[in-house]
């Protein structure tokens, strides 16, 4: 089952209120689980129409209500009542998350490109919901810092409350996964090779990984049965850049898979969850594979003007333009020219859709 959080074409912001929670159906048109109830009152309430996601799962764990009103429905009925995908937009599928756990050294690759040894437990560290975004929406850049990264990355979706799981049990926890883009600050972070003379970076992991616009999730949650315990999924990320010799063309940074993960799904929450208890909706980021812009030679940092694309195979791909501080990209770069066609399609769903999911 593939589940997205969409809102009204004319709403760019993240108000919870304008928010709905849609089901994919399979010729790819979104039906809101509101609707659903309607069709099938006997197994969803109305109340379901307002709700988020996470709150969805915590109601509802393992989804069996949502399929079995599928179920009852029936696809001609499903189908009338659905809406046209392109008459709305995706916000991240969880919008705010009560906790974000970052994973840091999770594949042996970027472990070795980065000249580090194998760690004997996985690097943790949190964000917050401030750096959410969804599918298509931008990632400023601060005016702090001149060294940003890309980390694609598989983000595990949390269904029910985990206290002191054990690994052996811990997959029962897990709602679904979704794509995300690790953000990363790297001159903030620490990074030797990332500064600048005289420069020395706070180290700060928090501020490198958890400012505004940092986390880009999405573009759907695919349900943990389809994709089991996440291992064997392919990996990717492209940047188009604004300007250099490959200004406009799409280049590949990273080409890894779930299949080489140092710490599996469930072993993560099973650690994680020994003295931090997760809740439904709460997401695990679970590592980059090699090929991030800081390790490159010659090094690749992200500019207002270029164009990110990551992309987490059976999931789908998050595009996001990178603007600066105040949401503006050089006028005819891919950034630009990605946010006007979006602005345009949006103005058009809105005007022939009402504005309303």
């Amino acid at each position: 089952m593939r589940l997205v959080t969409i809102r009204p074409p004319t709403l760019a912001g993240s108000d919870p209120q304008s928010q709905r929670v849609a089901v994919v159906l399979g010729s790819g048109r979104f039906l809101p689980v509101g609707v659903l109830a309607e069709l099938t009152p006997d197994n969803l309430s109305e109340e379901i129409h307002g709700l988020s996601l996470a709150s969805v799962l915590a109601l509802d764990p393992g989804l069996g209500a949502i399929r079995k009103a599928l179920e009852q429905a029936g696809a001609e009925a499903l189908e009338a009542a659905a809406i046209d995908p392109a008459t709305v937009q995706l916000a991240p599928p969880i919008a705010s998350p009560g906790k974000i756990v970052g994973v840091g050294y999770n594949y042996l690759d970027h472990i070795r490109e980065q000249g580090k040894e194998r760690p004997v437990r996985p690097v943790l560290f949190s964000m917050f919901a401030n750096a959410v975004v969804g599918d298509g929406e931008p990632i400023r850049r601060p005016a702090g810092t001149h060294a940003l990264d890309l980390e694609a990355e598989l983000a595990v979706v949390i269904g029910r409350r985990a206290t002191r799981v054990k690994a052996a049990d811990a997959l029962r926890f897990v709602a679904g996964y979704t794509a995300a883009n690790d953000v990363t600050a790297r001159d903030w972070q620490g990074q030797a090779n990332a500064l600048r003379p005289g420069e020395k970076g706070d180290g700060q992991w928090l501020r490198a990984k958890g400012s505004d616009t940092f986390l880009p999730l999405g573009p759907a949650l695919v349900s943990a049965d389809e994709l089991g315990d996440g291992r064997g999924l392919r990996v990717r990320s492209w940047r188009t850049a604004a300007a250099g010799p490959q200004a406009n063309q799409p280049f590949q940074m990273q080409d890894g898979t779930t299949a080489d993960l140092l710490f599996g799904v469930a072993e993560l929450i099973s650690l994680i969850s020994q003295e931090v208890t997760l809740d439904p909706g709460d997401v695990v980021i679970t590592g980059t594979p090699s090929g991030v812009g800081v390790f490159r030679e010659p090094q690749v940092f992200l500019e207002p003007g270029d164009l990110v694309r990551v992309e987490v195979e059976r999931i789908g791909s998050l595009t996001n333009p990178v603007t600066d501080a105040e949401g503006n990209a050089p006028a005819g770069s891919p950034a630009a020219r990605f946010m006007a066609e979006r602005a345009a399609a949006l103005d058009g769903s809105a005007r022939v859709g009402g504005g309303r999911p």
